[in-house]
């Protein structure tokens, strides 16, 4: 049996678990208000505050942290990688100080995993499946503009864990079909998955692809630079609508879908068009990934908080049921895929992958 401690920090929040294999022992969401966050200069000198915190759960749950052989933590913005369960080495924990792709609260999951970890003799250190794998076709990746190629920065463990998820309830291995994978969350974020590969998928983090609830999504380019050289705002107010300010927020004033689907019930027709715009450009999305696989896909897959609302995977599904069989498994249980995945290198069943640091 391998106990295992899974930590998942985000921007308010840091969710822990503990398992033994797959049995979930202890799961707890601890809130952070965001006030309190703001004595810290920066996402990573919020470490040692987080850490206290952990420690403090498993102690209140009785859960002595020396039963633990192994802590997985969300992979952060490090240099673009595969897929796979990375131990936390030397070379991470400097990219995961100094991001090379910008400051996220998942960085500070490999960073909370090893600090732990060390003062365990025998335990391991992993991340897994981080915002920034890359499997991407090198005919996905080149744009108009040689400056701008496009890049893979998505929500990649639930992506992959459900994509795993279809496979076996189908009786197959993941690494034998096709599917397409629509994560609907505060981003969204559209996978066109080739045989366990992510070959095309838009960058989520940049605001690529549909309106969000918080992003602006792809933009017509020419009034977007026109934008940019109006005078009417600067670059960090042009760089918030495009990611936190933009899509529902814009819109209708909020981030959360709950809200703006109360707005629809009560007859507000503007917020019904805005939901039905949003997810109108997620289904011809999931169309040009289809494209993307030859017209060759086993399910059309939406998870993410979003998809437990009846009402956005119905009009997602009528647009897109003809390509495929939709499939839809609602909210993004990260913390049991980071432990399933750290799992199967413990038992030996996978061999996990080496971080170098180095790009390409």
């Amino acid at each position: 049996m391998h106990r295992i401690l899974a930590v998942n920090p985000g921007s308010t929040s840091t969710k822990i678990a503990v398992y033994d294999d797959l049995h979930l022992l202890f799961e707890k969401n601890i809130h952070h208000d965001s006030a309190e966050l703001t004595r810290f200069a920066s996402i990573a000198d919020q470490f040692p505050f987080r850490r206290e915190l952990i420690m403090d759960a498993l102690k209140q749950e009785g859960i002595d942290p020396r039963s633990v052989c192994a802590i997985v933590g969300r992979g952060g913005l490090v240099l673009p990688l595969e897929s796979g369960v990375y131990p936390v080495n030397e070379a991470m924990l400097h990219d995961l100080k100094n991001p090379p792709s910008g400051e996220h609260a998942s960085n500070l999951g490999g960073l909370i995993a090893y600090d732990i970890a060390a003062s365990i003799p025998g335990s391991q250190a992993f991340i897994v499946d981080p915002v920034v794998v890359d499997e991407m076709e090198p005919v996905a990746r080149l744009t108009g503009m040689p400056e701008l190629p496009r890049l893979s920065i998505f929500h990649a463990l639930n992506q992959k864990a459900v994509g795993r998820r279809y496979a076996e309830s189908s009786g197959k291995h993941y690494e034998d079909i096709n599917v397409i994978v629509s994560h609907l969350g505060g981003g969204i974020s559209i996978g066109a998955h080739r045989k366990g590969r992510v070959v095309d998928v838009n960058n989520t983090l940049d605001g690529e692809g549909p309106f969000t609830p918080e992003r602006s999504g792809t933009l017509p380019t020419g009034d977007l630079v026109k934008l940019c050289y109006s005078g009417k705002y600067t670059k960090e107010q042009l760089c918030g609508k495009v990611k936190g300010q933009g899509g529902l927020v814009a819109h209708l004033g909020t981030n959360d879908m709950r809200l703006a689907l109360e707005m629809v019930t009560e007859g507000d027709d503007h917020a019904a068009l805005v939901i039905d715009a949003m997810c109108y450009n997620v289904g011809k999305s999931i169309g040009q990934m289809a494209a993307v696989l030859h017209g060759e896909v086993d399910a059309v897959i939406i998870t993410g908080g979003m998809a437990h609302s009846k009402s956005i995977t119905g009009k997602i599904a009528a647009m897109v049921e003809f390509i495929a069989p939709v499939v839809v498994y609602p909210g993004e249980d990260e913390l049991e895929a980071l432990v399933s995945n750290a799992l199967r290198v413990l038992s030996g069943k996978e061999q996990p992958k080496v971080y170098t640091g180095k790009r390409g």
